[in-house]
């Protein structure tokens, strides 16, 4: 079996289980119990113990940007640091070529 019918094969036993299941919110309790926004919840009490639900709330809203944009300038720096490797290997590549060729790199 190929990769592709690996994957509709898992696709169908997923669409069956959930077709066999009764209460989807009970399923799911213990994932939805362990997300992202439970734990800025509990930081944003961590951090305000006096604070009201809507403050709570705001900062809890700020913590999960906070942690969005941190990850977002990482997967930047990581896609610039692919780039250059990418481009100095290119580079580097060229220079073995032209060296074979007998061909000097300020001539090219």
């Amino acid at each position: 079996m190929n990769t592709s019918e690996r994957s509709m094969q898992l696709r169908v036993a997923a669409h069956m289980s959930w077709a066999k299941t009764k209460d989807r919110s009970a399923r799911t309790a213990n994932a939805r119990k362990q997300s992202h926004h439970t734990r800025f919840i509990e930081q944003a009490r961590a951090l305000h113990p006096d604070g009201t639900d809507k403050q709570i709330a705001d900062a809890a809203e700020a913590l999960k940007t906070a942690h969005y944009r941190q990850l977002a300038l990482k997967s930047a720096q990581a896609r610039r640091i692919r780039k250059e490797l990418a481009d100095a290997d290119k580079q580097r590549r060229n220079r073995q070529l032209l060296k074979s060729a007998g061909t000097s790199p300020t001539a090219a």
